[in-house]
């Protein structure tokens, strides 16, 4: 393959295994990206793939790919939660495995000119879609500290996010933060260097991205629509790198694989479920206990894949579960 960026895909072999890739199956890689994922599934069985991407670079970067899988490969671009009609629109109403890679890919992080990194000078962008109306820069420069203070926290697990939002909004004062390099200083100036050797602006810069892709509310939308679209004996994959998404996936699959609901340690009848509606019939079997991680082997080769958690579950025939639509954020 050759790629515009790039890019090594993180636990391959785990999430081929747990695909299990088949003759004749169409598979889904919900996040396409530098396309490594699709190329192995390609690669493991003669079947189809269907990729989804919100950024038209990656897109354009398929071209390659989809000349070598003629007839085989098609990329879709869009965003994963917009996975039904996507799909729809190409005739295909179920898929045999879905697999996502979260977060940010080496196609943003690594090109400064994307705004992502705080490690490099930049724009102050970090939209995965180049299209979507609202950039890092706008949040930093428009929101209140008390909402900038709420992302920093939310989205970042910041625990000096009001002194953080305090220090930038102070510099704004003076004047707008367009560029990543004057954003990380800000936040440098304002917390210590780790002992760890993280840089202090990580979790910031984290929690402006997730904040200006709606990471979160897509990934949700995301799930729901996998469940739905799966066939049964089909396999999720979810790769996660940070705990905000892989809390969501360790809750998505393990209610909907039938684990009772665990008690509070202020209402524990609850977890009995006294009082409470029959749950449906499991839509998912767990095919791990839990998170699957990266040996050491492969944290030592691409130091980027220590944190990665990979959850993975089988789709039984009982119905997709009831749930509340979610809107999708203005961008």
């Amino acid at each position: 393959m050759t790629a515009p960026f790039p890019h090594v895909p993180v636990m391959l072999t785990e999430v081929l295994d747990a695909l299990a890739p088949r003759a004749g199956a169409t598979y889904l890689d919900a996040t396409f990206g530098a396309g490594g994922y699709t190329q192995a599934i390609l690669d493991a069985a003669r079947c189809t793939v269907f990729g989804i991407d919100r950024d038209p670079e990656a897109c354009a970067g398929a071209a390659d790919l989809r000349r070598r899988y003629a007839g085989r490969l098609t990329v879709l671009r869009g965003r994963f939660g917009d996975m039904i009609p996507l799909l729809g629109a190409s005739g295909v109403e179920r898929v045999d495995g879905v697999a996502f890679d979260l977060g940010v890919s080496s196609l943003h992080v690594d090109r400064p000119e994307r705004g992502f990194s705080f490690r490099a000078d930049g724009p102050l962008d970090m939209r995965m879609n180049p299209d979507d109306a609202m950039t890092a820069a706008d949040a930093v420069n428009q929101l209140s500290e008390a909402e900038l203070a709420h992302i920093l926290f939310t989205y970042g697990e910041e625990r000096a996010s009001r002194r953080i939002a305090r220090a930038i909004v102070a510099a704004r004062r003076e004047a707008s933060i367009l560029r990543t390099g004057r954003l990380a200083e800000i936040v440098r100036r304002v917390l210590p260097k780790a002992r760890d050797g993280i840089d202090p602006a990580t979790r910031t810069f984290q929690a402006l991205r997730i904040h200006v892709n709606d990471e979160l509310g897509e990934l949700d939308r995301g799930l729901v629509a996998a469940e739905r679209l799966l066939n049964p004996g089909g396999r999720l994959c979810v790769v996660a790198f940070h705990s905000l998404e892989d809390r969501k996936v360790k809750t998505f699959v393990r209610d909907r694989g039938g684990a009772p609901p665990r008690p509070s340690r202020h209402r524990p009848e609850l977890g009995l479920g006294a009082g409470a509606d029959k749950p449906p019939s499991p839509s998912f079997r767990l095919l791990h206990r839990g998170a699957v991680r990266p040996t050491p082997a492969e944290i030592a080769a691409n130091p980027r894949a220590r944190s990665a958690r990979l959850r993975a579950a089988e789709r039984t025939a009982a119905p997709s579960w009831p749930g509340p639509t979610q809107e999708r954020r203005a961008a």
